[in-house]
């Protein structure tokens, strides 16, 4: 049976080299090829799915109807279940497939766009960091990051401060569903909240992407640097998966920042991730990639 009906779209569950897909495909006859968007929905990676979360649904019907685009929706497996980085995985080899075969889908393989929103603009990320530097597959067009989540370094920067308790995610909730995906023990959330999980050489390393300093003064606004806190290298040595740039994209290299393509940001002002989808918005600019940036003022993620 068809997923769902719907009169402007054929729409249908596929699999990807064993990834489940659904894809939304418009009805009307096109003279040339279409457009192909891959979207990877959001949920902290343990929740959500193609099937059941009506938003999602939502959000791919208007983006295939609006754009008329063929919009292919990534039904990556979850965590805890899944172990981390499954779902980073089943991304990537969705996308790949996608970009080797987007002409049985009436789609230029020139003109594909990856697009997530939260975890989904972190799975963005990494998918287009990973494929880079790839020379057999279509080059991806341009990469769409939804108020992403994009380093787990850092919990006390001005957005972390200002939105630390806003519904629907606050800074504790973060850290804890960080913990849930990668299966550890909740207890330690409060170290992580304080730092304690980055010794001081990492936080010397990263200094020059991750820093109150880069975010833009109208941000800052009531910000108050965090006490100095004691390194704890047994909470540093269950969390090694947070410096890895498949989970925190910030942490890449220039040489993977570079090639990356075309990108738009959104952030929003309620958003404890504001800052970050900020930070990656310079280093992509630092490193001559083209972004454009909508932020909603009164937006909350």
């Amino acid at each position: 049976l068809p997923a769902c009906r719907d009169s402007r779209l054929f729409i249908k569950d596929l699999h990807f080299d064993g990834v489940p897909v659904r894809i939304y495909l418009p009805r009307e006859p096109s003279a040339s090829k279409r457009r192909g968007i891959i979207f990877f929905h959001g949920g902290c990676g343990i929740f959500g799915s193609i099937s059941k979360e009506l938003k999602e649904k939502i959000i791919c019907r208007y983006i295939a109807t609006k754009s008329d685009s063929v919009v292919a929706s990534v039904g990556y497996h979850l965590a805890p279940e899944r172990k981390y980085p499954a779902q980073t995985l089943e991304c990537l080899i969705a996308t790949v497939h996608f970009l080797k075969t987007a002409e049985t889908f009436g789609v230029d393989p020139a003109r594909i766009i990856v697009c997530g929103d939260s975890v989904g603009g972190t799975y963005t990320a990494s998918v287009c960091q990973e494929l880079g530097h790839r020379t057999d597959i279509p080059k991806i067009r341009a990469q769409v990051l939804i108020y992403p989540f994009l380093q787990a370094l850092n919990f006390s920067l001005p957005s972390h401060q200002k939105n630390a308790a806003v519904a629907f995610l606050s800074r504790e909730r973060t850290v804890h569903f960080i913990l849930k995906y990668l299966n550890k023990d909740c207890s330690l959330k409060k170290p992580i909240l304080a730092g304690s999980h980055v010794p001081e050489s990492i936080n010397l390393k990263y200094r020059k992407w991750i820093n109150p300093d880069l975010i833009p003064d109208v941000f800052k606004l009531g910000y108050k640097p965090p006490l100095p806190t004691l390194f704890s290298p047994q909470v540093h040595e269950e969390v090694q998966e947070l410096f890895e740039p498949w989970f925190s994209p910030l942490l890449a290299e220039d040489a993977v920042i570079s090639p990356l393509p075309d990108t738009c940001i959104v952030t929003c002002e309620h958003d404890v991730l504001r800052d970050e989808g900020l930070l990656y918005k310079k280093r992509l600019e630092d490193n001559n990639v083209h972004v454009t940036w909508h932020h909603v003022e009164k937006g909350f993620h």
